[in-house]
């Protein structure tokens, strides 16, 4: 059974102004989501959805999607405030969209395989992608058995600013333990450090994080449902509060429902965060050209 890969492209790139999902930094102009699709399916994957926001369908369908419908089965979903479950309404001063997971949830019905889930905007490496698919694909229709690549915190840093990261916990078994979304992470007098209340607490360079590259069965999309109903009903007045992935994994791992596998990997993470960050993406993805790691054009 081949797996689906499901992208996170919901985002507006607030911090990056504009659509980043669309912006070309590859040497023809390729975005850093071609880089993870090529990689995709030269893993195996066998169906790409992509979870979007309704206004700008049309940008996507044309800049992005139109490349890959001769290569790959495409479909897909929406992401909108209003998504919620029966009994719901979004606050009328809420703007900014539920955070990873809710995106996540779009895409029950449309995946009854196993997926992996991937940020837009993030550069994960093609050796990620292997043993994503190789773990992903094995799992034929068993459920609560999921997976995450970690990468090393010191190498997901932006120099532009702070960043979002899941710092992991596994056990001796490789499996994942605890995961705890730090909004606020970097280096501070050359530690790296995330922020706690008015404290910076230093971890190692090699903690673990997750970059959102997720392994899970359809049975997830059951458990977010469930969930989600909690986190709304606690967060109903919190107009910033989001439901990420992390959250629902670690609340699934505490209660003993699943196992997440800990998928070790060297390939390297990185992104645009910022817009500091995009000269140096355009230069690392041009050195991996240059060494013949990419073909140029890509597709």
């Amino acid at each position: 059974m081949k797996p689906t890969l499901f992208v996170l492209a919901a985002g507006m790139g607030s911090r990056y102004g504009g659509l980043k999902q669309l912006d070309g930094v590859g040497p023809n102009g390729e975005t850093i989501m071609d880089y993870s699709i090529y990689d995709a399916v030269n893993a195996g994957f066998g169906k790409l959805v992509f979870v979007i926001r309704k206004s700008f369908e049309d940008d996507f369908k044309e800049i992005i999607v139109k490349k890959y419908e001769d290569k790959i089965p495409v479909e897909l979903v929406y992401q909108e405030l209003d998504k919620l479950p029966p009994g719901f309404t979004p606050h009328p001063d809420r703007v900014k969209p539920w955070g990873t997971n809710h995106a996540v949830m779009m895409g029950k019905g449309v995946i009854n395989e196993p997926f992996a889930v991937i940020n837009a905007d993030d550069f994960y490496g093609c050796e990620s992608f292997g043993v994503m698919a190789d773990y992903l694909s094995k799992l034929g229709d068993s459920k609560n058995r999921y997976c995450m690549v970690g990468y090393r915190v010191g190498n997901t840093l932006s120099e532009s600013g702070t960043v979002a990261r899941g710092v992991c916990e596994t056990d001796s078994e490789g499996n994942l333990t605890g995961v705890v979304e730090r909004t606020q992470v970097k280096r501070v007098d050359g530690k790296v450090s995330y922020q706690d209340g008015d404290q910076w607490v230093a971890i190692d360079d090699n903690t673990p994080v997750s970059m959102n590259l997720w392994g899970f069965t359809p049975d997830y999309f059951d458990y977010s449902d469930d969930y989600f109903v909690t986190f709304l009903k606690e967060n109903a007045e919190n107009l910033k509060a989001e439901f990420f992935i992390p959250l629902l994994v670690n609340h699934l791992i505490v209660n003993g429902k699943v196992s997440v596998k800990v998928l070790d990997s060297t390939s390297k993470w990185f992104g645009v965060t910022y817009a500091d960050d995009r000269p140096g993406v355009v230069a690392k993805l041009q050195a991996l050209v240059d060494k013949g790691e990419y073909p140029s054009p890509l597709w």
